[in-house]
């Protein structure tokens, strides 16, 4: 495949699928996690969903910084500057471990009076509390991971993403069982297994992960695990852009967790509704997301061999693609939608409560997929301030309003993710006015 030129349809396919396979084994662990959870009663389910969100907001800066590599390393592939990937892709190594054993030791010293003084209920505090500072340790590997997703999607080789993710998601489910609930001889942990079995999963996928390339990769082309001294300018390169795309993942993320902070503010069964809607929502937008990521990496490459003569077009066609796969999905979740929340809980009280916002968040994924697909096409021209200011806007006026709504106004939890439509739609405003009014064929990185 020439993922410098302008790709078919099947082209697209093969790079997203993959990363889209990995999508849906990584929100099976999240789906099980909530569905064994559930089993334990709205407290522990409400705080995971704050712990998971807290540490998906850390993690997200870790994220961000790979996924400012990615772009680099897309860009030098499509240059055929096959050693300098490797360069980037080592000092991603370098950077994201350090960052993440600084940060696992500032959440072990703060995450307790941090929650407590968010959190309104004490059981629902103490229980977060309790996930967060043993899921944190995970973070090392979880970096690890993002490094090697980095390489892979930036040079088109998807596959290793989708085999990883599974090794991860079969640890996981089978741990969660195991120290949950407390089986095959093992104490039973509650939701300290649950964030304990997360944190294994992950270091199995780095395992996992670390032999392929070995086997897989031609060392001697890409140079990666090849010592070598700190070259500044690639790591200055690296951080210029990826600091603002941290920047922006952090916002996105921790606007989730501010928004269930919000929510919890209007009591724990909205808080459990809310928990599960995010859960069905996330498994809902994986075509989505495997195809953005796609045209992120397909866009970079592009620029880098032929400069943004096919970043319309390409942007464009996955769309397309994006379409094909998402109003399918959504049609069958509004139909399936009380058999689909009954997958995480028994109450039918919070079934009942739950299923008419499923319907209303199913409605947002067009949005969602012309929007965040024209998104990651601005990220891929490498101007990632622009993306930032993008993101901050749209953050600024979802969380007003979902401040008003939920504390002020008092409105029912279905109103409440009407903010989800509110988003997407500025989202996708700035990021076509950008295109259309924009320097971003000048950028040079």
């Amino acid at each position: 495949m020439d993922v410098g030129g302008l790709p078919t349809f099947k082209e697209i396919r093969a790079v997203a699928w993959p990363i889209i396979l990995s999508l849906i084994a990584q929100n099976v662990v999240n789906v099980t996690d909530t569905a064994f959870l559930g089993r334990l009663g709205p407290i522990p389910l409400g705080a995971s969903a704050l712990g998971g969100l807290l540490y998906i907001a850390i993690y997200m800066l870790g994220f961000g910084f790979g996924s400012g590599a990615q772009i680099l390393i897309s860009r030098r592939n499509g240059e055929k500057r096959y050693e300098e990937t490797g360069r980037i892709t080592n000092q991603t190594f370098l950077a994201t471990s350090l960052f993440g054993i600084i940060i696992i030791i500032l959440v072990q010293w703060f995450a307790s009076p941090f929650l407590n003084a968010l959190i309104s209920s004490p059981d629902v505090g103490k229980a977060t509390i309790e996930y967060t500072t043993m899921r944190i340790w995970g973070l090392v590997f979880a970096f690890a991971n993002i490094s090697f997703r980095a390489f892979y999607v930036g040079i088109a080789r998807t596959q290793l993403l989708g085999y990883s993710a599974a090794v991860m998601a079969v640890v996981n489910i089978w741990l969660d069982y195991t120290l949950i609930f407390g089986h095959f001889g093992f104490p039973a942990m509650g939701i300290k297994g649950a964030a304990l079995a997360s944190v294994i999963a992950e270091a199995s996928a780095v395992v996992f992960t670390v032999i392929y390339t070995l086997h897989t990769v031609d060392l001697s082309r890409y140079r990666i695990f090849t010592a070598s001294p700190a070259h500044r300018l690639t790591l200055i390169q690296t951080i210029d852009i990826s600091v603002w795309v941290m920047l922006q993942n952090f916002l996105s993320l921790g606007s989730w967790f501010l928004f269930f902070v919000i929510v919890e503010k209007s009591g724990e069964l909205n808080l459990a509704i809310s928990n599960i809607i995010r859960s069905i929502y996330m498994v809902l937008i994986i075509p989505i997301l495997g195809f953005a990521t796609a045209a992120n990496t397909l866009v970079s490459n592009s620029i880098g061999a032929h400069g943004s003569r096919y970043t319309a077009q390409i942007i464009g066609r996955v769309m397309i693609q994006g379409f094909w796969y998402i109003i399918p999905i959504l049609l069958i979740a509004i139909v399936l939608a009380k058999p689909i929340v009954s997958v995480y809980t028994s109450d039918a009280r919070l079934i009942l409560a739950t299923v008419p916002a499923l319907r209303l968040v199913c409605g947002v994924m067009v949005l969602f997929n012309a929007a965040y697909i024209l998104f990651q096409g601005v990220a891929a021209t490498g101007n990632t301030r622009i993306t930032l200011a993008i993101e901050a806007f749209a953050i600024v006026i979802y969380l007003w309003y979902s401040w008003t709504i939920t504390v002020v106004w008092k409105f029912s939890i279905t109103a409440i993710w009407t903010n989800e439509y509110l988003y997407f739609v500025l989202l996708g405003i700035l990021s076509y006015f950008y295109f259309t009014f924009g320097n971003w064929r000048r950028k040079v990185i």
